[in-house]
Order: structure tokens, then sequence, then C-alpha cells
């Protein structure tokens, strides 16, 4: 089962989040999930509140999307057919 975390307590993690400090390092201090520290933010904020390995993926997919939009405009302006 899981503990209740005092407000006070949740209340200094979000504060050394917004200071810049790391969820996952603040996570492990304190003995919480990282996700837990996410669902306080997006609550707190009430915006999507995204990892750093989950952005960099999602730009990594972005720049593989503008690739292939690249190729297949290059193709079509060329009158290549598949």
């Amino acid at each position: 089962m899981f503990s209740k975390i005092p407000k006070e307590k949740k209340d200094e993690i979000l504060a050394k989040v917004h200071a810049g400090e790391k969820v996952s390092a603040l996570a492990s201090q304190y003995g919480i999930s990282d996700k837990t520290i996410y669902y306080w933010l997006r609550a707190d904020t009430g915006e999507e509140v995204i990892s750093v390995l989950k952005y960099n993926k999602l730009k990594r997919e972005n720049e593989e999307l503008k690739r292939l939009v690249g190729e297949l405009t290059l193709d079509l302006s060329q009158g290549k057919k598949n």
C-alpha cells in the first residue's frame, strides 16, 4: 500500500522541480515514483508535462517524419511512382 505524502512535502518537491532539479533525482531522494511528481505537475499547471526522454523520442519521430515528407515531395516533383 502507499502512504499519503504531506502537502508541505509535495509543495517542497514541486518547488525544487520548478527551480530546475531533475524529477528522477527528486523521486529517488524522496522515495516516490517520478510518475507521481509528473502527475502533480500536470495537476498543478493544468498542462501535460512530458519527460526529457519522451520529448527526445518525439523530437526524433518528428525529424523522421520531416525526412519522409521531404523524400515524398521530391519523388512527386520528379514524377516518380511507387
